[in-house]
Formats: structure tokens, C-alpha cells, sequence
């Protein structure tokens, strides 16, 4: 049976002190917050991939920045994803690049590029 583990709260990551090595601190279901020799601190999640069932890991971001509840809703819109068999990394990354090709298909764009050209 897996172990269980306590959610974390706010004040136990505030009150996480660097060590001389990184660090996990688990919160469940996959999410950690790893803590750096630097200080830094930033959330991961844990998973598995659907067809090849490699252990992968994703960034959320740095812990002031994302909170803990935005970490835990990120962790629940991953799993949601892995539930129908996506890959949540390849699935940001494939997101991330449909915005940038829109923004570089816009008229303004456009209009550069045929400037440059003539």
C-alpha cells in the first residue's frame, strides 16, 4: 500500500530552510516542492507517462510566484489530462507553440516580412 502523505501548508513552506543537498517535500498525488541549496523553491510534478509508463517530471514555477493552490489546481489539470491518455509536458509545450505561431501570424507580422522583402 502506498504511504500516505500529509498535505502541506503555507507555513511549512515558508518555514523550509535550504540544506547542503536539494530536497522534496511532498504535498500527494504527484506534486513536490523541491528545495535548492540557494533557497529557491519550486513545485514539480511527478507522473507517468501513458504509453511508454517512463517516470517524467513537470515544472509548475517557483513557489512565491505559484502558490500552493495554483500548484494543486495545476496538479489537478495534469492528472485530468493523464486520465485520457495526454502527456501534460507535450501538451504545454505543443500550447506554447500554437500562441507563438499566432502571434507570429498576425498583420503586423506580415507587413514587416513584405517590407523586408521589397
Amino acid at each position: 500500500m502506498p504511504k500516505l502523505v500529509t498535505p502541506l501548508n503555507d507555513t511549512q513552506i515558508k518555514k523550509a530552510k535550504p540544506k547542503d543537498k536539494e530536497y522534496l517535500m511532498a504535498d500527494g498525488k504527484g506534486l513536490a516542492l523541491r528545495v535548492k541549496p540557494n533557497g529557491s523553491k519550486m513545485w514539480l510534478f511527478t507522473y507517468s507517462k501513458p504509453y511508454t509508463k517512463k517516470r517524467a517530471q513537470i515544472s509548475f514555477g517557483m513557489y512565491p510566484d505559484v502558490t500552493l493552490s495554483d500548484a494543486r489546481t495545476s496538479r489537478a489539470e495534469a492528472r485530468a489530462l493523464l486520465a485520457k491518455d495526454i502527456d501534460p509536458k507535450e501538451h504545454k509545450e505543443a500550447f506554447a507553440n500554437d500562441k507563438a505561431a499566432e502571434a507570429k501570424n498576425t498583420f503586423e507580422a506580415v507587413v514587416r516580412e513584405w517590407i523586408a522583402l521589397k
